[in-house]
Formats: structure tokens, sequence, C-alpha cells
């Protein structure tokens, strides 16, 4: 099935994962298409309204989608009706439509010219997810086929079998996946017959472990705002900044959000002294009220009251109470080349460095390297280390620069490419040449086991590798 059209978190996440967008940069661009851009023969604005939290789509666009779908794929590519779909996010409003363009029609190829590269990703995106929601099912045909392997007796042993199961998919019609460009990947098995003996040529262990909960993303952060009932379209992408310019998070090398010290020392010294405030479902619940402020149910001077006076008693006790706390700096046995004074860590936005301990009086500064145990490739006298740019973003270089000026944006492996020489990288997929014109790379491939004959067993049905 397709998913619904977009929604403001719904666009934040995807061209967070899709485009590598901030949400803060999202919104900035799609503002851009719904107050217009000029194609030519005025100013056009592409997009409907951007802060919305409705799936709804308007009668009169509905029609010209349908048509569009029509005339453009056949009447095989539309749904026997239009597709209506329910909004789920905790106390939506409503108030505006769901984003789609302005006028199907305007296909991103044909005012590709007039837009900015950031304005053609976006706009392609609500494009193809607008289509998409009003276009037939897919209809996948799967398979899932069960292998049963026999040991050979070894003297002493018991005898055993092991079944494994092999999945395969092929797409048997695309509908709205025609317009995702092979977005969908087949998994076709090859003919297999029940009873029939195949020979095991390798055999690939995957042990699989209890893992923490995975660190937010942006992406993420917003969807479990938007499940928790907190904030509102037009909040999620100032509160997703606010963060990170106090300096409350940072992003690591994966672009998710890791907590600071000031962060924790902030939320620490809330959850301390104002527990009631910093708790998510007080949060829900004040939304909860503005929502029936604004649909006249209650009186806003009730609810201001009942919140403000406790409020405003507890703060002025707090004020008494609370000192100021500043973070101190950690000490090293580091001296200031500039001034001789002793050298401290300090914390930034992008993380900890070095500073000296007479600022403001003297202005030295110098990055925390974290060293790796690989020499650097290029001078071989250097060791690899990791460094930040000015923005806070993680390359690695080598320690004697500006005498040796390697760097490369991934880790180097340590190994050399077996094709043209040059360094290997880590990939989240597995290992590729640091040298954009070489395409070798090493895909994460686990213990080979051999052995014997195994069998096909069982009629299943569903999907293959």
């Amino acid at each position: 099935y397709p998913a619904p059209p977009f929604v403001t978190s719904t666009l934040q996440q995807d061209a967070v994962n899709k485009l590598h967008f901030s949400a803060k940069q999202t919104m900035q661009i799609a503002q851009q298409l719904y107050e217009g851009v000029a194609l030519g023969e005025g100013s056009i604005g592409l997009i409907t309204y951007m802060r919305t939290d409705s799936t709804n789509l308007a009668q009169e666009a509905l029609g010209t989608i349908g048509k569009y779908i029509m005339d453009k794929f056949g009447k095989e590519y539309l749904p026997t009706s239009a597709r209506i779909y329910k909004t789920k996010s905790k106390g939506a409003q409503e108030a505006h439509e769901a984003i789609r363009p302005t006028d199907i029609t305007l296909e991103p190829d044909k005012i590709k010219q007039y837009l900015t590269p950031q304005q053609d990703k976006l706009y392609d995106l609500i494009w193809r997810r607008t289509l998409a929601c009003q276009m037939a099912n897919a209809v996948i045909n799967t398979l899932t086929v069960d292998i049963e392997a026999t040991p050979p007796l070894r003297k002493g042993g018991t005898k055993g079998s092991y079944t494994f199961r092999a999945n395969g998919s092929q797409i048997k019609f695309d509908g709205w996946l025609k317009i995702y460009d092979g977005k969908m990947q087949e998994n076709i098995l090859p003919p297999l017959k029940e009873k029939e003996v195949l020979d095991l040529l390798k055999l690939n262990p995957d042990q699989h472990f209890t893992q923490p909960p995975a660190r937010y993303s942006e992406a993420s952060l917003i969807k479990a705002l938007e499940a928790e009932g907190i904030g509102r379209p037009s909040t999620y992408a100032p509160t997703l900044a606010t963060i990170q310019d106090r300096n409350y998070v940072n992003k690591n090398e994966d672009r998710k959000f890791v907590p600071t010290e000031i962060g924790f020392k902030v939320t620490d010294l809330l959850v301390e002294h104002f527990p009631q405030i910093v708790d998510i479902k007080f949060t829900a619940h004040i939304e909860e009220n503005f929502d029936s402020i604004a649909e006249g149910e209650i009186d806003w001077r009730k609810v201001l009251k009942e919140f403000y006076e406790p409020f405003k008693a507890n703060l002025t006790k707090k004020y008494d109470e609370v000192k100021e706390q500043k973070a101190a700096p950690e000490t090293t046995d580091k001296t200031c080349p500039q001034c001789g004074a002793p050298v401290v860590i300090r914390a930034s936005r992008f993380g900890k460095f070095y500073a000296c301990s007479k600022f403001p009086a003297c202005r030295y500064t110098a990055n925390i390297a974290s060293a790796t145990d690989m020499a650097c490739p290029k001078c071989i006298e250097g060791q690899v280390i990791s460094r930040r740019t000015k923005r806070g973003k993680i390359f690695y270089g080598c320690s004697r620069y500006p005498k040796c000026d390697f760097a490369l944006w991934d880790k180097p492996t340590g190994a050399k490419c077996p094709k043209c020489g040059t360094p290997m990288v880590e990939k989240r997929d597995g290992e590729k040449c640091s040298n954009k014109e070489c395409d070798y790379k090493i895909k994460n491939e686990n213990i080979k086991i051999e052995n014997d004959n195994v069998k096909l067993r069982g009629n299943h049905v569903a999907l293959r590798n």
C-alpha cells in the first residue's frame, strides 16, 4: 500500500532520511516553494501550506491527480476510488490539507531549471509522494522455502537436522512503485521442487544480541514527539534547532543526537526543581488544553491561572534556593604555547577542546584529536587522528598537519585498495576505496561453513535472497 500524503512531521522525517536535510532546512525550503518560484511567466506557489497535521486532500486536487494518473499511466494504475487517509497524530487540528503540489501536472523535470538543487529535491519528494498516495496497490508475489539440512553423523554424536528458510519476492504489478524508480528490490528464488536435494555451498551464521535503544536522529525524534502528542507542525523544527543552538546536544558521525555535559546539567536541574514542567504527560496535557481553548470548551484564563500561580510561587522560591552552576573546566598537564598559562579542557557545541585558562585575556584553543592505531598512509611518519571542522563535522587527518595534508571524511581501515593502492575506508555496509575514480568495495560478509547435502522440505509460500 502507498503511504499517505505528507504532513509536516512526515515531510521532515523523509527529508532527513532521504535528502539529509535538517528539519529546519526542510521547512525553509518548503517555505520558498509555498511562497512562490518564478517559472518564466511570473511567480507560482508550487506546494500547499507546509505546516499541517492533516492527511486530507481537497476534492478538486483528487480529481486532478486521478486524471493525471489515468492519462500518464493508464486505468490499471488507478484504485477503484480515491484514497482517503485518516490522520493518526494525537490532537491533530487539521486546519489545512496535506502537503501537495498545487498543480500535479508541473512535473519535477519540467520545472527543474527554475529551482535550486535543494528546491528541486524537496519538490520531487513531495510530488512523488502525492502521486503515489492516489495510485493502485503494488502486487508482490512472495515465496518462502524451508530447507532441511542433516549433517553427517559423527562418532559419539547424535543425529539431528536444521531448518533454514529462504525468502524471495517478485513484483507482479508495480502500481504506485512505478514512480519510485525501483525502490522495491526484487529477490527472486531459483526454480525449486519439493524434496529436491541441494548442495550447500556456503552458510553465513548471523548472531544477534539485545541492543540498547538507538539514539535519536532528527527524523526519529520528530516521530517520537508526534507520537507523544508534544508540539505542533510549526514547532518541531524550532525545537530541534533550539536544543542544538543551546549546545544541549551534538550530532555524532551517524547524525544521531548525543547529549552534551551542559545538556545533562540543564536536564538534571530542571528534573530536580521543576519536575512537572519537564514531564511528557504534562506537556501533552497542555497541548490538549490549547485545543480545548481554541474550540471554546474551556476558558483560557482558568487554564493559565491553574498553571501560572503554582509555577510562579515555585520559581520565586527557587531563585533563593538554586545557585548558579558553572561547568568547571577540566585540568590538564599542558601549557599554553602563547602565554605559558595552564591549558584546560572546555566544552562547546561541537565537543570538547583545549583552551587557555587565561581566557579571555589569551584566546589560544586547539582541537582534541582522537588518535587511531593507524600510521598515516601518505607520510608514514604521522598517525591518523580524528578532528572536527569549524562546523563540528568529523574528519580524519594526519597528526603531522600542516606538514602532511592527508585527510578523509570516512575512517580509514588501515588497508589499501588492491586495485589502485588508495586507502580503504569504513562504510555502513562494509569497506570502500576512498578514491572516487575507483569502484572497489567489500560488502560485510560472515564466516563461510562448508557442509554436505541439504534437502528441500515443505511447500511454503513467501520471498528469496
